[in-house]
């Protein structure tokens, strides 16, 4: 029988890992998990992970995806993820809270989530293991009177690393286009602002821009306007929610800021093509 959760499973990482920034090895040589190993989850902080050695699959929000060594991931906050399976598996993975990650890496995650895995070239890889390596040794020193700034600053490098290979594969802000540029800043608005603001009005009053242009900018990058993403971006959290927790359809309507159920349910069943509890059902089969 599923766990009853009342709302989506949050790893804070525990124990040692107070400090709000850790990094630490695991080998996982086709031996049983805990059950928990398996369940869904978001991070409280933002999360990396070095697949050195073997195959693992895990779903991230909805999407499954196969890693084969070498290869990394980067995982929001925000973002709601579980382990499917793995086959002799070595990682190295290093966590950070927004406190402890530099502004500016913090400021660029924010803008490049959400992103899917990385395969790495052997170079690259390489240079990261290399960079691991060093950091999980400098971990190990508890008793340097310099100890949390050293971990801080050397996981802050493993991000900034991190991140260069992310940015490899995306289109550098100078060079966005004007219409690219506005579709950037309204998805950062979006996501802070999707279960309280519901119209392409509230957001170009937010970008200080006019509805149509707003749309017009949206449309010409995404290929989609401004109401559909709103709808998508409230639709996977009411996704998230009925897949991972146990709140009724009512308290998750409430909370993405629908007061009125019945408009939400028949919001969702055309999204879905299902009902919500119909989703919730299929996918607890």
């Amino acid at each position: 029988m599923r766990k009853k959760n009342t709302s989506i499973r949050v790893n804070n990482f525990g124990g040692e890992y107070h400090s709000g920034i850790s990094i630490e090895k695991m080998s996982l040589n086709d031996i049983p998990l805990p059950g928990y190993a398996y369940q869904s989850e978001r991070h409280d902080r933002h999360s990396f992970h070095l697949v050195e050695k073997g195959t693992i699959t895990i779903e991230i929000d909805f999407e499954r995806y196969q890693l084969h060594a070498p290869a990394m991931v980067y995982m929001h906050p925000n973002q709601v993820h579980r382990m499917i399976s793995f086959e002799d598996v070595t990682v190295t993975s290093w966590a950070a809270d927004n406190e402890n990650l530099n502004p500016g890496y913090l400021k660029i995650l924010e803008e490049l989530s959400p992103v899917g895995p990385l395969a790495l070239n052997e170079e690259t890889f390489s240079l990261l293991s290399e960079a691991v390596s060093l950091c999980l040794r400098l971990s190990l020193r508890r008793n340097d009177k310099l100890y949390q700034p050293l971990l801080k600053d050397s996981c802050n490098t493993l991000v900034c690393l991190t991140i260069s290979q992310y940015l490899e594969q995306t289109k550098p802000a100078n060079t966005l286009s004007r219409f690219e540029s506005v579709a950037k800043a309204f998805r950062e608005v979006l996501e802070n602002n999707f279960t309280t603001l519901k119209s392409p009005a509230g957001y170009a009053e937010k970008l200080n821009i006019s509805a149509p242009y707003l749309n017009e900018c949206v449309k010409n990058t995404t290929g989609h306007p401004v109401s559909y993403l709103i709808r998508e971006r409230v639709m996977l959290e009411a996704k998230r929610l009925l897949y991972h927790s146990d709140q009724s359809v009512k308290e998750i309507a409430t909370r993405l800021g629908y007061d009125d159920y019945p408009y939400f349910s028949r919001l969702f069943t055309r999204h879905a093509g299902t009902s919500a509890l119909a989703f919730r059902k299929k996918n607890h089969e």
